[in-house]
């Protein structure tokens, strides 16, 4: 079967996932659902093909779908609605970031270019490892949290659910950032 992707979102943050699915080169089709375009509008030259909330028509005409919304409590409702719809929920990896053949990474995630991810780091579900981030070893991402642009966690830190560590932070060697529970 040929691989399809349907992005949920086609912002900002829904362009930057279409390019990390682009360079991956393993989408033959990538559509988009968002509630501000209408259908048949095209956005990077790829097609949107409906509302967000039309979700549940589509799971027969594509094999992936990747939430990509900013709002980091959104991106994981939506994550989990997509599950239960039957949809394959990928990890998204742009070939310039490192990651390490020992991490955890779940479902939903992206990892953005030039990202470092390194030794038994776990990532959870929906997150955002942004652009030239760094995940040090042994550290926790929580779901649905978001690692902005150039911000670095030291090793052993941990990050709750639905966090956002925002633009150039850095994170000290084992803190701890509560999130959501």
């Amino acid at each position: 079967m040929n691989r399809s992707l349907l992005i949920l979102g086609a912002g900002g943050h829904g362009k930057v996932v279409l390019d990390v699915a682009e360079s991956m080169k393993c989408y033959e089709v990538i559509h988009f659902l968002d509630d501000g375009k209408e259908a048949g509008e095209e956005v990077l030259g790829h097609q949107v093909v409906g509302k967000i909330s039309e979700c549940h028509l589509h799971s027969r005409d594509y094999t992936d779908a990747i939430v990509a919304l900013g709002n980091n409590k959104v991106r994981l409702e939506l994550t989990k609605k997509l599950q239960v719809l039957g949809y394959h929920i990928p990890i998204l990896i742009h070939p310039t970031s490192v990651v390490s053949q020992y991490t955890n990474i779940k479902e939903g995630t992206v990892i953005m270019p030039q990202a470092v991810v390194n030794a038994d780091a776990k990532i959870g579900t929906a997150c955002i490892i942004n652009t030239g981030a760094i995940i040090e070893h042994d550290c926790e991402v929580g779901d649905g949290a978001h690692i902005a642009y150039r911000s670095a966690l030291g090793g052993g830190a941990k990050v709750g659910h639905e966090v956002l560590v925002d633009i150039g932070v850095a994170v000290g060697r084992n803190v701890e950032i509560k999130g959501e529970e």
